[in-house]
């Protein structure tokens, strides 16, 4: 019964590391999604100027033209580093499931193995949490830039 009662226990102990990766999954998700947009956005402002470009060779630019060049440089610039920002954080949440996996690899290599690897299993957890507060920060920089992008456009319109 003892047995039966240490598999349990480490089952559990490996339940909140899982529950992270689970987390980290949806939070990964999320983040994706948003790097897809951002990307779509760059690629089609990027389209845009090339078009606004194209009309340079047939005439002189407009005012509204040139405003809406400069415009579209500007999103373009801060666009990038919102796709870096993104990247970044995207990374840190999958260095962290990378962790909680090896975190819950640990837990059943010390039951198994009889060795004592607490100190290692909770420092190598307590890296993955803190790797997801760096994707936390990280998107939350990035939520801030595109609030920032899109003053920039209703000002500059």
């Amino acid at each position: 019964m003892t047995d039966l009662n240490s598999i349990i226990q480490v089952i559990q102990l490996m339940l909140a590391p899982g529950l992270m990766i689970s987390a980290c999954g949806l939070l990964l998700l999320g983040m994706n999604n948003k790097y897809s947009l951002v990307v779509n956005r760059i690629r089609l402002l990027n389209e845009e100027r090339r078009r606004v470009l194209g009309k340079a060779i047939e005439r002189d630019f407009s005012y509204e033209e040139n405003v809406r060049l400069e415009s579209i440089s500007l999103q373009i610039g801060k666009l990038t580093l919102r796709v870096k920002l993104v990247r970044n954080a995207v990374l840190s949440y999958t260095i962290a499931v990378a962790l909680f996996v090896i975190t819950s690899l640990l837990i059943g290599i010390q039951f198994f193995a009889l060795l004592d690897l607490n100190i290692l299993i909770i420092i190598i957890f307590l890296i993955g949490m803190v790797s997801v507060l760096f994707g936390v920060l990280y998107a939350a920089y990035e939520t801030k830039e595109g609030y920032n992008i899109i003053q920039l456009e209703v000002k500059i319109d």
